[in-house]
């Protein structure tokens, strides 16, 4: 039995994610399907493009649980998960310094 196209479900699969060459090289339609390969990347954060910038930097240190958590938030959101503002250490004061500057713009 040959396989047909799960898009157009008229040609031959010949292409990933079970579609034909037209149906794959269509814009928009080879993300209708998702990739059935065992070294797919899957989760949370497994989306392409550019992704816009968290809103407000964190506090939280690196390595700490706070911040993993602030991180898989961003994912969550497809977000970029680094801040240019982000705590680089624990005490930082660049992401308080950001916040302040955010309100003083905004009052």
């Amino acid at each position: 039995m040959i396989p047909i196209c799960k898009h157009c479900q008229k040609s031959k699969v010949n292409r990933p994610r079970g579609l034909c060459w037209s149906c794959y090289y269509t814009p928009g339609v080879k993300d209708m399907y998702p990739s059935t390969s065992k070294y797919a990347r899957r989760g949370e954060g497994n989306f392409t493009g550019n992704a816009p910038v968290a809103p407000t930097p964190t506090t939280a240190a690196p390595g700490t649980i706070e911040k993993l958590m602030v991180l898989a938030e961003r994912a969550r959101n497809r977000q970029a998960l680094w801040h240019p503002l982000d705590a680089q250490y624990d005490g930082d004061p660049r992401p308080l310094a950001a916040a302040g500057y955010e309100r003083a713009m905004a009052g």
